[in-house]
């Protein structure tokens, strides 16, 4: 999310300064790519880029394929085949070993439903979202409608820049699916004979990481978190630490009792608490609040494993026994084991730990892993099967 924030307000930037504008978007990948389907980049007609298509190997060329969408007003589908590392045709032995296809939009400023515009809808609160974008692969110089179409999932709202209603009828049940199966697919759509295949991207709102403690260890935690582009927001009851002063990069500094800090934030499934406040009753009347919290995937606790087996206890001594469900999102000593000591080694682990929670990974050595670094799965096409026979299938797959 951070990419797309940093792109929307480069763009409106842009928009001040009197610039034209394009937007780069990686919408396909066959085999192995440096960025994934839904990988962003703004370029201005000064040359200026915010966000990455690549590792830096297509940017170049990116940028005059930006420019010339720009000059001619027409959204372009460009490939690039990086599987042939004798292939010198962009000038680089790019060696990544897959297909890329990236889909030139440029921005209209005038449109109320331009590509900026619905990314900007999709983060104005914090909540899921569905980003459609069509595209061509069967021919380059064939229409290609772009990002299209967005549905806000808490607001029951749609808003898309689609001619077709018989397209748009095809739309709105992907953005239902999408939305349960709650992970991005490739669908294959028909307008007026043309075949288009959709990028149907589920967009989840940045993590938020409550970080309750405002010591100086804590410090280079909320740093790293605002780098990583996460809203964060430290908690304490301390006056004379929780400041704004000594947490400049923090979205809310909030000083409280550990029983009103619920109170004072929003918590849903994108949000992540690290008990760090070297107050052991301060994190012991937070840790009783938040066990409850059903939406909290992630806990952590700063501390020997001696340190959360005493909270444990003393909470049974209150007559609250934290059941073993519970546990499994109570992370003590938190972090990874990556031989951390100093506050920022610590903030390093900390991050790293959530980030894998909230992949569902387990934080190994890539050099370890069998399969490829990203699931093949997600670059097919579902090119057979109507929506109905997918709900059907879905359906009758749990049945049994």
């Amino acid at each position: 999310m951070k990419e797309i924030t940093d792109i929307i307000s480069s763009y409106e930037s842009a928009v001040t300064a009197g610039k034209k504008t394009a937007l780069a978007t990686v919408v396909h990948v066959e085999g192995s790519s440096y960025r994934r389907p839904g990988a962003r980049m703004l370029v201005t007609d000064d040359g200026q880029l915010t966000g990455a298509i690549s590792g830096g190997c297509l940017e170049g060329d990116a940028l005059r394929k930006a420019l010339l969408a720009i000059s001619q007003q027409k959204n372009k589908l460009v490939t690039y085949d990086t599987t042939d590392d004798n292939d010198t045709t962009l000038g680089v032995q790019l060696g990544c070993n897959g297909i890329v296809h990236i889909l030139f939009e440029p921005i209209i400023h005038s449109d109320a439903a331009n590509p900026i515009v619905l990314l900007k809808k999709a983060l104005e609160k914090r909540q899921n979202a569905v980003v459609i974008t069509l595209f061509s692969l069967n021919s380059r110089t064939a229409i290609q409608p772009g990002t299209c179409f967005l549905d806000l999932e808490k607001d029951q709202a749609t808003v898309n820049n689609i001619s077709d209603p018989a397209l748009l009828k095809q739309l709105l049940p992907e953005a239902e699916l999408v939305k349960k199966r709650q992970e991005s697919f490739f669908k294959e759509f028909d307008s007026n004979g043309q075949k288009l295949t959709g990028f149907v991207e589920y967009l989840r709102p940045a993590p938020a990481l409550i970080i309750a403690g405002a010591g100086n260890d804590t410090i280079p935690l909320s740093e790293m978190a605002h780098i990583l582009g996460w809203n964060v927001t430290v908690v304490d009851g301390r006056n004379g630490h929780a400041t704004k002063q000594r947490f400049p990069q923090a979205n809310q500094v909030i000083v409280a009792k550990a029983s009103e800090v619920l109170s004072q934030i929003e918590t849903d499934t994108q949000t992540f608490f690290v008990l760090m406040t070297h107050n052991y009753n301060y994190d012991l009347a937070l840790l009783k609040e938040l066990i409850n919290v059903e939406e909290c995937i992630y806990i952590g606790a700063l501390g020997p494993k001696k340190k959360l087996d005493r909270m444990f206890g003393d909470l049974q001594k209150e007559g609250i026994e934290v059941t073993e469900q519970q546990k499994t999102k109570i992370f003590g000593p938190v972090g990874l084991d990556v031989g951390a000591e100093t506050s920022e080694e610590i903030a390093l682990s900390v991050l790293a730990e959530i980030k894998a929670v909230l992949n569902g990974r387990t934080g190994m050595s890539l050099r370890a892993k069998p399969e490829p670094i990203h699931s093949r799965s997600d670059q097919k096409v579902d090119y057979h099967k109507s929506t109905r026979e997918n709900f059907l299938c879905e359906i009758q797959t749990a049945a049994s």
